[in-house]
This record gives structure tokens, sequence and C-alpha cells, in this order.
């Protein structure tokens, strides 16, 4: 079977974004029809300025999220990033290998950078360096396809890049990756600002559905989301982005198209009131698992504690593979485990 990797970053509480940009095809798709890992990428949280019991407690959040959502933890692998080692020990390789030209052309250093820039400050040095540790949680598992929303492919192309050169150099060692997306509302944009994309790590703001906001909540918030000129009902993404938001969101809940889901409105108000209900109902049995999960914490900290296990299985013969490549010297064999083999 084809090998699937991909993660979320626990900088913020999840989002109906993250949900129908990524984390519902994981569960109807992804982990039927691959050998699939989904990963806490925890390590990322740390490019920022955080609050280390917040982080601790999103990650938490974010696993127990993953398998609400569906996640059979029998069907394919659920683990938190900094509970496999090869994740940093792959790192530094591939930090040897990337160019310092292609880290500061990444998007996403490149704004932060400009804008802390501006404030006199300036960002930290992970920053700049975590596309590679991104690069190295999907090549270490030998990934075919990294399920991604349009704003991450670039950081896909890179591990793309960084496994041919490493192959190139120093033999075959790393399965080259591919990034692959769903269709509609592959990237969920804010409800109040429709050319930004509804981000997690937006604390506050009614523009942002999470995953765990009360019914009445997500009502309120769509129900207040920007709309466009004009009053007539037309999926236009660069004309009409607020109503086309809209339209996407309400396709992706029920299954339907866009363009098509268009002509059966006539007015604003309708879209937005038939949205939130979508919306609610498409939540409903996520907030209800997540309450059970929450209620038994021994069994999502044994799916964690499993999926590391089996993780580190899978990853470690790549990550020591790189090694030999790259040239460093094999650590001496224990002799207390060689001896207990031998007998």
């Amino acid at each position: 079977m084809k090998r699937v990797f991909s993660g979320v970053k626990p900088t913020g509480h999840l989002t109906l974004g993250n949900y129908l940009g990524a984390m519902r095809r994981w569960a109807a798709v992804d982990q039927y029809q691959a050998d699939a890992l989904f990963c806490v990428v925890d390590l990322h949280a740390l490019t920022v300025e955080h609050d280390p019991a917040r982080v601790r407690r999103l990650s938490r959040q974010a696993a127990s999220l993953l398998l609400a959502s569906g996640l059979d933890p029998e069907r394919c692998t659920v683990f938190v990033q900094s509970h496999v080692d090869e994740h940093a020990r792959l790192s530094y390789l591939l930090e040897c290998v990337a160019t310092d030209g292609e880290m500061r052309r990444m998007i996403q250093y490149k704004e932060k950078a400009v804008r802390e820039r501006g404030r006199g400050g300036s960002v930290r040095l992970s920053l700049l360096t975590y596309p590679v540790l991104m690069a190295a949680d999907i090549l270490a598992y030998g990934t075919d396809e990294v399920p991604v929303g349009d704003d991450q492919t670039q950081h896909v192309e890179l591990a793309r890049d960084l496994a041919v050169r490493f192959n190139q150099r120093y033999g075959h060692t790393f399965t080259v990756p591919r990034a692959t997306a769903p269709g509609v509302a592959a990237r969920v944009m804010n409800l109040q600002e429709p050319a930004s994309k509804m981000g997690k790590s937006d604390d506050v703001g009614p523009g942002i559905v999470y995953l765990l906001d009360e019914p009445d909540v997500v009502r309120k918030k769509v129900m207040r989301a920007v709309t466009d000129s004009g009053q007539d009902v037309v999926y236009d993404r660069e004309a009409r982005p607020g109503v086309a938001n809209l339209l996407e969101i309400l396709a992706a809940c029920t299954g339907g198209d866009p363009e098509a889901l268009s002509g059966g409105y006539g007015s604003y108000g309708a879209l937005k009131r038939d949205t939130a209900e979508a919306v609610v109902e498409l939540l409903r049995p996520v907030q209800a698992r997540h309450k059970e999960l929450c209620a038994d914490p021994g069994y999502v900290e044994g799916v964690l504690r499993e999926g590391a296990e089996r993780a580190r299985g899978m990853a470690r013969p790549t990550v020591d593979a790189a090694y030999r490549a790259i040239g460093l010297l094999p650590a001496p064999a224990d002799a207390g485990a060689v001896l207990n083999a031998a007998r």
C-alpha cells in the first residue's frame, strides 16, 4: 500500500478549515486506502512565542479531535511528533543538505520575518529551519503522498527537493513524496476576512469556527459572515469571495457543488442559515465523540503510546540508513544487548 503522512500543529484550537480541508478526508479516505500516519506536530509549535502548558493542552486536544473525527488506531497510526526521536535526528541531516536560500524563500518565514522586523524584533531561528523538520517528518516514513491544503504545497516541494538531492549525493535513501489535495473547500476562508485562510493560530475572532464551538456560537458566526456587494447569490471566487466561501463550506458539508447550490438561493440570509445548520450538523458527532474521549484520557494516552512505538519502528530503519549514507560512524553495539541477543 502507498504510505500517507500528515499532521496538525497545536498552535491553536482546530477549526472548521482543518476539518473540511484535511481531517475529514484522512478519516473517510486515507486511512482506508493507505498505510497512513497522522501526527500532532508539537515541535513545530515551538517556532513562535508560546506558553508550555498551553502547547501540552492543545496537543492533547488535537490528538483527541483526530480520533473524534474518525481516525481508527487499528487502521492508522496516530502519534505525537516529539515522542519519536527520529524526527529530530533526521532534521539535522537534512539541514546539512538544504541551503540558506531555500529556507529564506519559504513564504511563512518571509511574511513573519517582515512583520517582526517592523515591530523592531526578530523571529526565532527555528522558524527559518522548521520546513526542514517538516521534510524530515515526511521522509522518515518513506511517505508516498502528503494530503495538504494549497498553502502547504511549498513545504512538500521542499521535501521532494531534499529527497532527490540526498539520493543523488549519498545514494538512494528516501522515497520522493508528492502532495495531494481534496477538491472543494480545500482552503476554507475566514468568515470575516474571506481573502484570508481560517487559521487556528488566530486565537480570537468571529470569522473562525472552531471544532468545539457550541451550536449557537457556530450559528452566530456564520450569520455574521461578511458577504459582498449586490443581492444575488453567485459563485465567483474572485468577484464575490464572501459568498463563494459560504457556498464552498455548504457544499463541503452537504456533498454538493458550490456553483449548483448558488442557483437555489435568492438571498444571502437564506444561504447563511442553511450553511450554519449544515456546519452544526457536521460537527455534532465530532463533538459528541470528543466528549467521550475526554472522559477516558487513559484510552487516548494508550493510543498515542502505541502509535509512537509503531511510528518509531517505521522511521528508524530509514533514518539509520540516512546516517550511514551521509558518512556518520555507526554507534558501537551495546555489549549487554549483543549478549542477550546471543542467548
